[in-house]
């Protein structure tokens, strides 16, 4: 449920997007996607995690920038910014406030020493600096509808290629067991949140 909710504004912007290849109607149909979204959240009682805060404010921000002007390039933008503000909250946490953020969404579910999540913090952090850049990337040399496909299908495909680059890294480095994944976990009360808290992390970009 909580994923399907995470990808429904930009599975309606693409929707809109093809069907009538208006940009500012698809961007004015991601606002309000995403502001379902947040409302839905707190209909459900779910916590609302800091990407999703960042792509809700992004997205009205560049989004209305978007229709204010009519120009596109803001909503180009916008998956770029929410990755590189995910980026330097994950360093900003570790270099000022002597903490992981990582740690506090995944720490239920995955017992590792410190230095692991000083790790995963540096990786995810250039993950989501590379996806900004790709971002850009596709929007200077290709057209929109191989940028709003790879808004849909390539970044969500990217995503998934990062968190299984850190299970192989955290299973090859031994932090990875059963034992360390069950420890401390209520499979009452975290049993959605382990299923889908990596996957979280990272789909903020997408939107």
């Amino acid at each position: 449920m909580q994923q399907l909710l995470d990808y429904l504004a930009i599975i309606a912007f693409a929707i809109v997007y093809f069907t009538t290849k208006d940009i500012f109607l698809a961007t004015g149909v991601l606002m309000v996607g995403v502001t379902l979204q947040v409302i839905a959240y707190k209909v459900l009682g779910k916590p609302i995690g800091n990407e999703l805060k960042i792509t809700f404010w992004v997205s009205m921000a560049l989004g209305g920038l978007t229709l204010l002007f009519r120009d596109e390039a803001f909503i180009q933008w916008k998956p770029s910014i929410v990755s590189w503000v995910i980026a330097l909250a994950l360093l900003g946490a570790h270099w000022i406030a002597k903490t992981f953020l990582l740690k506090k969404v995944l720490g239920h579910a995955l017992q590792i020493p410190d230095e692991k999540w000083k790790v995963l913090t540096y990786g995810w952090a250039l993950a989501f600096t590379f996806s900004g850049i790709l971002n850009l990337w596709v929007v200077e040399n290709f057209s929109m509808d191989t940028w709003v496909t790879f808004k849909l299908f390539g970044q969500m495909g990217i995503n998934f290629f990062y968190i299984i680059v850190m299970v192989v890294y955290l299973v090859a480095s031994g932090a990875l067991s059963e034992a360390q994944l069950n420890e401390g976990q209520d499979p009452d009360k975290n049993g959605d949140q382990d299923d889908s808290a990596i996957a979280n992390s990272s789909d903020g970009s997408n939107k």
